[in-house]
């Protein structure tokens, strides 16, 4: 365990991190006395993220929900945090792991300590990992659930066979508002689906369209009732397969109006209209991830987070024409997918970032252009 020379005065308590497998990491657990429940451990399945900043934004985006994650940039905490970074009302990831934990944070920007977040939000910052052979063992063996606790190891290793995954689960409904949110702009009219949407999503739309969010179980009823000029479906958490209530929405509403879905409402448009998702092994999640446009050959650097993809052999029973518009070079995954008779595409990534690049920006003119055609 690699801790440096400030974590005990700051409280460590030492703990482990055990998976479901057995395979076992002693760790130290920072601000245990606040973040840690009394039942002494937290339960989570555990991702990887390749990001070299932005954790903030991160950990605060709604799609890590029922998370723990694992940064493989060594070193986390250098510029603290800010209020104006939050993408959320609060952190959704329920661990957070690192290498070495900068605890002085230098940056103008900051208003406190990473440490002190996440005490507040009552999540374990788990401190001096062996974060490089804990990713090698995901990226072997695929996302697994585990706990880190300070429990005896015994007791842990019996809690990490029972702890679940993310599969089959409806994190949605957790994490979407339970109002709508008119948030004013200009243009065209969209409405927004709030699945787990993230603040820079919705400053991206409301800079170039008149915005309305509305809560994750909305109805196409209610939504056409707006009269909105186009239709947006956000990212979110989670396994697709259980959200019947979205693959409802979603299916009266593409083709009665211009849609636009990324991450898990590029999932929903291609379950709603036929296909099927599966699970990858251990999922994308970064800002560092290439993909290619199929119509112009240009690779875009992405910034990526979920766990699910699209089925290729299922595009077959899609009920109306559909295109493959962008793929993974990493594994050749689908990125993104077309309905040119319904007026409507989607992308598996984050075009709004935050944090990542800024490569994807066009495609929020790809919408406008979409809604100025209509259907």
């Amino acid at each position: 365990m690699f801790l440096n020379s400030r974590m005990q005065d700051l409280g460590v308590e030492p703990g482990f991190l055990v998976l479901s497998d057995g395979s076992t990491y002693q760790v130290g657990i920072l601000g245990y006395g606040e973040a840690m429940p009394s039942s002494g451990y937290v339960s989570a399945e555990f991702v990887f993220n390749t990001s070299l900043s932005g954790y903030q934004e991160i950990l605060t985006d709604p799609s890590y929900a029922g998370q723990g994650v694992v940064f493989t940039y060594p070193h986390i905490g250098n510029y603290g945090v800010t209020t104006a970074d939050f993408e959320s009302r609060g952190v959704f990831a329920k661990a957070v792991v690192v290498r070495n934990y900068t605890t002085r944070p230098s940056n103008w920007r900051s208003e406190m300590p990473l440490h002190q977040m996440l005490e507040s939000e009552g999540v374990p910052l788990v401190v001096g990992a062996d974060t490089r052979r804990l990713t090698r063992h995901l990226r072997t063996k695929g996302a697994l659930a585990g706990v880190v606790g300070t429990r005896p190891i015994g007791e842990l290793e019996r809690l990490a066979k029972s702890a679940r995954t993310t599969d089959g689960i409806d994190m949605v409904s957790g994490v979407s508002a339970s109002e709508s949110v008119d948030h004013g702009g200009s243009g065209k009219k969209v409405v927004a689906f709030d699945f787990g949407i993230k603040a820079s999503m919705i400053e991206q739309l409301k800079n170039r369209f008149s915005l309305t969010v509305v809560p994750a179980h909305t109805t196409a009823a209610e939504v056409l009732a707006l009269n909105p000029d186009g239709v947006f479906f956000s990212n979110g958490p989670g396994d697709p397969e259980p959200l019947d209530f979205a693959t409802d929405a979603i299916a009266g509403l593409v083709g009665a109006v211009p849609s636009f879905g990324i991450c898990l409402g590029h999932q929903l448009m291609a379950r709603a209209l036929g296909a099927s998702t599966y699970k990858l092994p251990f999922g994308h999640h970064g800002g560092n991830h290439p993909v290619s446009d199929s119509e112009t050959g240009k690779v875009e650097v992405t910034a990526q987070n979920h766990n699910y993809a699209v089925s290729r052999e299922s595009l077959s029973m899609v009920s109306t024409k559909v295109e493959v518009t962008h793929v993974n070079l990493n594994d050749g995954v689908i990125e993104g997918l077309a309905y040119p008779e319904k007026a409507a595409f989607s992308v598996q990534y984050h075009p709004e970032a935050g944090p990542g690049p800024h490569d994807s920006y066009y495609l929020f003119d790809r919408f406008e252009e979409i809604m100025e055609r209509g259907i």
